[in-house]
Parts: C-alpha cells; structure tokens; sequence
C-alpha cells in the first residue's frame, strides 16, 4: 500500500514500439520525505505520514510546525498517510520518489476533480432533454417530472436533479505506469486521471 504524493502536469502523448499512439499524463511524483512512523503497538495500525513540497515556516501552522520541528524536519506544504505492512522498515527523513514504482506496473491514482460549478441535468446525469418540437416550450433541457400527486406528496431522496457538479475526491484504480524518468522524478501513467493541471494527487501501487 506504499505510495507518494505527486502533482498532475499535464496530458500528452507518445508511441510505441509498433508505432501505435498511446495517451499518458505526466506526473510530477515526489520526492516525498518520511514525517512520521505509526505502528501497531502505539497507533492501532502501522502505516506512515510523508510530506510533499517544503515551504516557509510562516505559512504552516503552530501545531503543524511543533511537528515538524520535533523531527528536525523543514515544513512541507502537503502532508498524507499511506498505510504499511511493517513500518519500521522506514526511519523518519527518508526520501522516497519514483524509484518505488516499475515499468508496467498497475498502480492507484487518487484526486480531487475538476470543478465544474452548478449544473442542469442533461450535462450532469447525462439526460436526453425533451423534442424541440412545435408545442413545446421552456422544457427543452429540463428534468421532466419529479415527484408525485397527494400520495406521497414529496420528492424521494437520492432523485438526479441539477446541482453542484465536480470537486469530488476520485480514485482511479489499475492506471499502467508507461514510463519513468528516474533523474526529473516523473512518471507517465497510461489514460486520464482526475484533476487539472498542477494539483495534487495520491499515487499507491
């Protein structure tokens, strides 16, 4: 379940052997150090917290950098715990990065998606919409019915309606790793993953 935090840069493409076109992202995949250890006997369960992208002490807060300096650590701007089978085979400092990862290898890609702000039915649950025919107006795009008459006189939970659409944390699982860049720690996986440009994702073999 060991796995690094990375940043999404963007989608291109590339060929292989056969000349045929395969689409990747690119990935910007650590280095990430090692914050903290948690094991069995004091936490419940072994796993352990690494952090991405070191900033300024003023732009972390208090408990956040009575944490880090207690490692003798420099402050990272993006914190994430990944889940262990034993982790004392890591020490605090440690630097992981794409070396973790192989060619082909299945991975897990986990991001928070594009936003897409308040949307209508048709372009959020993938709705027909009515004929633009004679005889009807003002409906084209809309939901259509939605409830019921005197009995039950409500509209059901969970009914698709327009609303807040994106923003959501997704995980995409089995992405191929096509390529690694061991020098500029970069990774090109196989397809789209969630996110735009320059956000933060959680990559997990």
């Amino acid at each position: 379940m060991i796995g690094i935090i990375g940043k999404k840069i963007g989608m291109t493409q590339i060929f292989d052997q056969n000349g045929k076109v395969i689409p990747v992202t690119l990935l910007q995949a650590g280095p990430c150090t090692v914050v903290q250890r948690k094991d069995v006997k004091s936490d419940g369960y072994s796993a352990i917290q690494i952090g991405y992208e070191e900033c300024q002490e003023k732009k972390v807060k208090k408990p956040q950098k009575g944490h880090f300096k207690k490692n003798n650590l420099p402050c990272f701007k993006h914190l994430h715990e990944f889940r262990v089978e034993e982790s004392a085979d890591f020490n605090t400092g440690d630097t992981l990065d794409v070396n973790i990862f192989q060619l082909n290898e299945k991975i897990k890609v986990t991001g928070i998606s594009k936003g897409k702000g308040f949307q209508g039915v048709m372009k959020r649950h993938g709705f027909k919409g009515f004929i633009a025919s004679h005889g009807v107006h003002e409906s084209f795009r809309g939901g259509g019915s939605v409830g019921q008459c005197a009995q039950p006189s409500r509209i059901f939970k969970g009914l698709k309606m327009p609303g807040h659409m994106g923003s959501d944390r997704v995980t995409v699982k089995s992405i191929v790793v096509v390529k690694i860049d061991k020098e500029n720690n970069l990774l090109l996986v196989k397809g789209a993953i969630p996110g735009a440009r320059n956000s933060i994702v959680y990559l997990t073999k």
